[in-house]
C-alpha cells in the first residue's frame, strides 16, 4: 500500500475513540509570553464517570451537515502476537502516574511528563528521582493536563525543555506550550511561547515534538467543537509548526500563521521517516458525532494538507482533502508514535504507535524504502494495559509508558511504568 505526501519544507528528516466526550468554551489562539511560574499542582480529584456525566449535556458541537463518508483505505493484513520472540521487555521505572510525554537528554537522562502536572527525570545510574524536575499548575481532567514534552535539539547547550499542558482561564480551559530552563538539574524560568489553544475534558490533542527541520510541532484537538478543525483562524484540530521561540515558522503554508495542517479531530502522535522525510501522525476517530464510531487514522502529513474532519470521513475522492493511510474499526485509540531504527533488524524502518483502548504496541511494517505498508502487528495485546507514550532513545531502543491510572484503565501493581524493548539475544 503506497504512501504519499512530502517532507516539511526545509527539513531533512480517548481520546475521541477512547470514550465519550464533553464540550468546553471556544477560544482563539495567539502567541503569549511570560508564564505562571512553577507551583505545586492543586487538582480536585473527581471520578471520571461523574465528570463526564455532569459535562455530557452539550456533547460535541455537532451542528450542521454530517460528514460525507467515503470508502475506508485498503487495510493490509493484521495479526496479534502475545509472544514476540525477537524482543524482550525491561522495566525502566515504576510508580508513575499517567505517562504522556517522553524525551531523552544526551547525558543519559530520560525526561517524562505525568498528567497531573509533574515533569520527572530518570537518571542513567540511579533511576527515577523522587522529586519532580518541575511541577506545573495544570487543569487535569479526562484527556487534559500535562501532556507532550520535547527537548531542544541542541540540548544541553540550549538547555530548554518544552511542554504542552492545559490550564484554567476565566473563559474555560486552554492549552499552551511553555519552555523551561534546565538549571542544576531542576526546571526553572517558565516562559509561555504559545497560548490560547482550545481545550476541553476530551479532544485536547497533546502531541509535541521537534522536527528534523528544528521546528516545534504541536498536535491539537477540536476540543469537542468539530467545526474548529476547518477554521484556519483557530488553533484547534491542527498540527501547528512554530519556532523554538514560539513564532509561526517562516515556511508555513500561510505566512504569519502557526497552522501547518488542518482538518484533524484529535492529534495524538507523530514522527518522521528518516528514509523518506515523510511525517506520519495518529488521530482519534469519532465517538458518536453524527452517529459515527471508530475510524481512528494514521495520516501522511504534508504542509497545508486538509485531512477532512468534520467535512469527510475516509477517502471520499474529493481532491480538497487528504485520504487516510490507515483506518481502524473498531477503534484502538492510537497515541504516541515513533519510527524505529534500532538493533532489532526486522523492525528497522517500521512505524510504531501506542494504543490506549487497544492496549498494545502497534507495528506498521513498511517496505519499498518506507514507500508502502506491507502488514500490521499488534504486539503484547493486553499485557501492559493502556499504552500512551512511545519513543526511540539515543540507544536505538524502543521505550513506552503506560496510562493505566488515567481513570479509564485497570491499574496493576506498580503502575504506571516506563518500559524498554531490547533484542531477545
Amino acid at each position: 500500500m503506497p504512501l504519499s505526501g512530502s517532507p516539511p519544507r526545509g527539513s531533512t528528516h480517548g481520546s475521541g475513540s477512547d470514550r465519550p466526550s464533553a464540550s468546553a468554551p471556544s477560544g482563539i489562539g495567539g502567541i503569549g509570553v511570560g508564564g505562571p511560574g512553577l507551583a505545586r499542582v492543586l487538582l480536585p480529584r473527581l471520578a471520571l464517570p461523574l465528570l463526564l456525566a455532569v459535562a455530557a449535556p452539550p456533547l460535541f458541537g455537532c451542528q450542521g451537515q454530517a460528514p460525507r463518508v467515503g470508502l475506508p483505505p485498503e487495510m493490509p493484513a493484521q495479526r496479534s502476537r502475545d509472544e514476540v520472540g525477537e524482543a524482550r521487555i525491561e522495566t525502566v521505572a515504576s510508580g508513575l502516574e499517567t505517562v504522556w510525554g517522553l524525551d531523552f537528554a544526551p547525558d543519559g537522562r530520560i525526561f517524562l511528563t505525568e498528567r497531573p502536572g509533574r515533569i520527572r527525570v530518570i537518571e542513567p545510574e540511579t533511576g527515577l528521582r523522587s522529586e519532580p524536575w518541575a511541577e506545573i499548575d495544570v487543569w487535569a481532567r479526562g484527556e487534559s493536563g500535562l501532556m507532550g514534552l520535547a527537548l531542544h535539539p541542541a540540548f544541553p547547550d540550549s538547555p530548554f525543555v518544552f511542554v504542552m499542558y492545559t490550564h484554567r482561564t476565566a473563559r474555560g480551559p486552554r492549552g499552551r506550550v511553555s519552555r523551561f530552563h534546565d538549571v542544576d538539574g531542576r526546571g526553572t524560568d517558565e516562559r509561555v511561547i504559545l497560548d490560547g489553544i482550545p481545550a476541553a475534558v476530551v479532544h485536547s490533542g497533546g502531541a509535541l515534538q521537534l522536527g528534523p527541520d528544528g521546528a516545534l510541532y504541536v498536535g491539537t484537538g477540536d476540543a469537542t467543537e468539530p467545526r474548529r478543525a476547518q477554521d484556519r483562524g483557530s488553533l484547534a484540530g491542527k498540527i501547528l509548526r512554530i519556532t523554538p521561540n514560539g513564532n509561526p515558522h517562516p515556511d508555513n503554508p500561510d505566512p504569519g500563521s502557526p497552522v501547518y495542517a488542518l482538518g484533524l479531530r484529535n492529534v495524538q502522535g507523530f514522527d518522521w521517516d528518516p528514509s523518506t522525510g515523510r511525517m506520519l501522525a495518529t488521530m482519534h476517530g469519532p465517538t458518536g458525532e453524527w452517529g459515527h464510531q471508530g475510524r481512528d487514522e494514521v495520516n501522511v502529513i504534508r504542509a497545508g494538507g486538509n485531512y477532512g474532519w468534520p467535512e469527510v470521513l475516509g477517502a471520499p475522492e474529493d481532491p480538497r482533502f487528504e485520504p487516510p493511510l490507515l483506518e481502524y474499526r473498531p477503534a484502538v485509540a492510537p497515541a504516541g508514535a515513533a519510527f524505529y531504527n534500532g538493533p532489532i533488524q526486522a523492525w528497522r524502518g517500521d512505524y510504531f504507535f501506542a494504543t490506549l483502548r487497544g492496549e498494545h504496541v502497534h507495528r506498521v511494517v513498511l517496505t519499498d524504502g518506507g514507500a508502502s505498508v506491507e502488514s500490521l502487528e499488534r504486539l503484547w495485546p493486553g499485557r501492559f494495559g493502556r499504552v500512551r507514550a512511545i519513543a526511540v532513545g539515543p540507544d536505538g531502543h524502543l521505550y513506552f509508558g503506560t496510562s493505566n491510572r488515567d481513570g479509564r484503565g485497570r491499574p496493576r501493581a506498580g503502575d504506571d511504568h516506563l518500559y524498554r524493548v531490547i533484542p531477545a539475544r
